[in-house]
């Protein structure tokens, strides 16, 4: 185990096998060997810096009924909401006053948001915020459609592949959903010039060692300039309401064997790993992490866009209370940083 995760250090590569041998074989002791290396990739590149992004969720109103998801199209007691584009701009005055510099657009595949609206929303926020990242995850587009938003100035786009294995692809998604075409996406973003975000739901449903260690590859061969992995929590209305959670400690595992793979990654400590753990969020920094995504959206909108159960929404989870994730980020060493916090190679 020790070659194996000293060779992660230098290559930055395993074979598959190696991949779920380091996860099957993982303990206590290997887990902090690795979070000491991940950290240490990490602090060469980034120093002590966190990058906080200002979450503003458009809509939860979504065409697919992924089987996972709080919001998917078949959950009848789901509230429904979309906010406007003058909503979605108030949220980015208010976060830049507040000292955000790159805001994520997330939302549900909602038809609305077609891309005449979402590019004059893009453009409008570049025109206002010209020092600013717009980051956009709104799920599977045609080429056409992400070139559009591209051109209209949003510079990252987040999409999970959820696992890089066809047959469990399957088995979390229903069949008008293809595994292909997720990852045939995927390439597009790349293609078209975004910086583009991967990721999936550790201890999902049907999991492996050997489907995560084909996680670990493909994010390795992908190359993402994000990667957002966060524990699978069920939702009381989904297929999948009775499955048990992820654990946050696989989680950290993961998040700082994906720091050796990539040590340049934007790695966010999610707001699953929050919600799961009072100290969830420190713990994924400690583990290799540097992002952190404060949610914006207004508090109404916080409450109905839930995608599992329990999601956090206030403390340090509301972007209003940056200072409070100041204070909980300085206990552990680290400081949050107000800048674009772009992707640096090396």
């Amino acid at each position: 185990m020790i070659e194996l995760i000293d060779k992660l250090e230098k290559e930055h590569s395993l074979t598959l096998e190696e991949y779920k041998t380091l996860i099957s074989e993982r303990t206590p002791e290997y887990a902090e060997i690795l979070s000491e290396k991940a950290t240490e990739a990490r602090r060469k590149i980034y120093g002590n810096s966190v990058y906080i992004r200002g979450l503003i969720e458009i809509s939860n109103i979504c065409k697919n009924d992924c089987y996972y998801c709080g919001i998917r199209k078949g959950n009848k007691k789901c509230e429904r909401y979309r906010l406007t584009a003058e909503q979605i701009l108030s949220c980015c005055e208010e976060g830049y006053e507040l000292g955000y510099r790159t805001f994520v657009l997330q939302g549900g595949e909602d038809a609305y948001f077609g891309d005449e609206v979402i590019c004059g929303i893009v453009s409008e926020i570049k025109n206002r915020y010209t020092d600013c990242a717009v980051t956009l995850s709104l799920g599977e587009r045609s080429f056409e459609s992400y070139k559009r938003l591209y051109d209209a100035g949003a510079d990252r786009y987040l999409l999970r592949h959820e696992t890089a294995d066809k047959e469990h692809y399957e088995k979390l998604h229903p069949a008008e959903l293809s595994f292909d075409n997720r990852m045939e996406c995927l390439e597009n973003l790349k293609k078209i010039g975004f910086q583009v975000g991967c990721g999936f739901m550790v201890g999902s449903p049907f999991q492996t060692d050997e489907t995560i260690a084909k996680d670990l590859k493909f994010i390795e061969q992908f190359k993402p300039h994000m990667c957002g992995i966060g524990p699978f929590v069920p939702h009381r209305e989904t297929v999948f309401k009775d499955m048990p959670q992820g654990t946050v400690e696989l989680t950290c595992y993961l998040l700082s064997i994906i720091r050796l793979i990539s040590p340049s990654v934007l790695l966010p400590a999610t707001t699953a790993l929050g919600t799961i753990d009072p100290e969830g969020r420190e713990k994924g920094i400690l583990s290799g992490a540097n992002v952190v995504m404060p949610n914006l959206s207004p508090s109404e909108a916080k409450k109905k866009y839930e995608l599992y159960n329990n999601k956090l929404t206030g403390g340090a989870e509301s972007a209003l209370n940056k200072k409070m994730l100041e204070e909980r980020m300085k206990t552990i060493g680290y400081e949050i940083v107000t800048d674009r916090g772009d992707f640096k190679t090396v």
